[in-house]
C-alpha cells in the first residue's frame, strides 16, 4: 500500500498486540489524531498468521507490541510483501541495536527527527533507556563525559511496565512486594541500547527496580564531577543538557530554581499521564558530586508516547 504521506489520503495503522498495556495506550493516543485510522484484526485471528500478513499489506504502518520472539516473526511477515510491505515501529526489544533500523528518540540528536522520519523501520526505546540515554548522550556529545568513563545508572518504574505477569502479581494477587531491585547479574536487556545510544565504549552498570504504583519513573545517574576532565562544575552540566534540548518539545531540563522548590525530594508519578520527561541536575554543596535525575511516565514517554511520536513522524503528521 502508498503511504498516506504520499497519497494525501487518511493513514492506516494496525497495532499488533493491540490488547496489550502499550498497544491499548497507543490506540488511545491515536484516537485523538483525526488523520489516522486504527485497522484491527478479529480477535479469533490475533495468531492467525495469513490474517495478520493480509492486514499488514492494507495499512501504511505497522506497530509492534509483542514479545521479542513474535516481534521477528511479525517482521518476516512484512518481508514476505517485498513493496507492499508497511513501515513498522517495533516496541519490543528485538530491534533496538539492529542493523536497518532506526532509533526512535527523536532528541538523541539534531539529526535524529530527520532519521526517524525518513525510515521504514524504527525500534522504539526501552522506558529506562529513554531516560538513562537522555542523561548520558548529551554530555559525552559535549565532551564533559568521556566515553569510556565507568557510568552507573539506578531507576526506579512504576510495575506497569513489567507486563501482565508483574501487573496481576500487584493488582490482583496482591504477592508482590512494595519495592524489589531485579537484574542483579547486570546482564539486563537494555543495557545494549544504552552503550550503544549513549556513545560509551565501557559497558554500563544498570540496576533497575520496581515500586508498588501503577506508573511513573525516576532514572538517575550520580557522576563524581571532579572525577571528570576539567572538573566540569553542575552549571556546566546543566548548560550542556540544555544546549541539547533547546529545540526539543518533550524534553526539558529543570531550573535552579523549580528544583529549588522542590525540597530535595522528587515524586516518580508526578509526569503520569503525559509525554514529558524533565531532567534534574542535583549538586552537593561544593559542587564536587551532581545527581543527574530524568523523570517521565513509563506508559508515555517511557513506551506508548514515545511510539505515537515516531508514528507522527513517520506519517508526517
Amino acid at each position: 500500500m502508498a503511504d498516506a504521506t504520499t497519497s494525501g489520503a487518511q493513514a492506516r495503522v494496525f497495532i499488533d498486540g493491540e490488547a496489550g498495556t502499550t498497544g491499548l495506550e497507543i490506540r488511545e493516543r491515536l484516537a485523538a489524531e483525526p488523520a489516522v485510522t486504527v485497522a484491527s484484526i478479529a480477535h479469533d485471528k490475533r495468531k492467525d498468521a495469513e490474517a495478520r500478513q493480509a492486514l499488514m499489506a492494507d495499512v501504511d504502518l505497522v506497530v509492534l507490541c509483542l514479545p521479542d520472539e513474535a516481534a521477528v516473526e511479525a517482521v518476516a511477515l512484512a518481508d514476505g510483501l517485498g513493496n507492499r510491505a508497511p513501515r513498522i515501529v517495533d516496541a519490543s526489544t528485538a530491534h533496538r541495536v539492529a542493523d536497518g533500523w532506526a532509533y526512535g528518540f527523536p532528541e538523541l540528536d539534531a539529526n535524529q527527527s530527520e532519521a526517524i522520519r525518513k525510515a521504514r523501520r524504527v525500534a522504539n526505546p526501552g522506558c529506562y533507556p529513554t531516560g538513562a540515554i537522555a542523561l548520558v548522550r548529551p554530555l559525552v556529545d559535549a565532551g564533559l563525559l568521556p566515553a569510556d568513563h565507568p557510568v552507573t545508572v539506578n531507576a526506579v518504574s512504576g510495575y506497569s511496565g513489567g507486563g501482565r505477569q508483574m501487573i496481576e502479581a500487584y493488582e490482583i494477587g496482591k504477592t508482590a512486594p512494595a519495592f524489589e531491585l531485579y537484574g542483579l547479574g547486570l546482564a539486563h536487556k537494555h543495557v545494549p541500547e544504552l552503550q550503544r545510544y549513549g556513545r560509551l565504549t565501557r559497558r554500563p552498570m544498570f540496576v533497575p527496580s520496581v515500586g508498588n504504583f501503577r506508573q511513573g519513573m525516576l532514572v538517575s545517574l550520580p557522576v563524581h564531577l571532579n572525577a571528570l576532565p576539567g572538573s566540569p562544575s553542575p552549571a556546566d552540566v546543566e548548560r550542556a543538557l540544555a544546549d541539547h534540548y533547546r529545540s526539543a518539545d518533550l524534553v526539558r531540563v529543570v531550573s535552579n530554581d523549580e528544583r529549588v522548590s522542590l525540597g530535595g525530594r522528587l515524586d516518580a508519578l508526578a509526569l503520569n499521564g503525559t509525554d514529558n520527561l524533565e531532567i534534574f541536575v542535583f549538586p552537593d554543596a561544593d559542587g564536587r558530586q551532581a545527581l543527574l535525575v530524568a523523570r517521565l511516565d513509563n506508559l508515555g514517554k517511557g513506551a506508548a508516547g514515545a511510539a505515537v511520536q515516531n508514528i507522527r513522524l513517520m506519517l508526517g503528521l
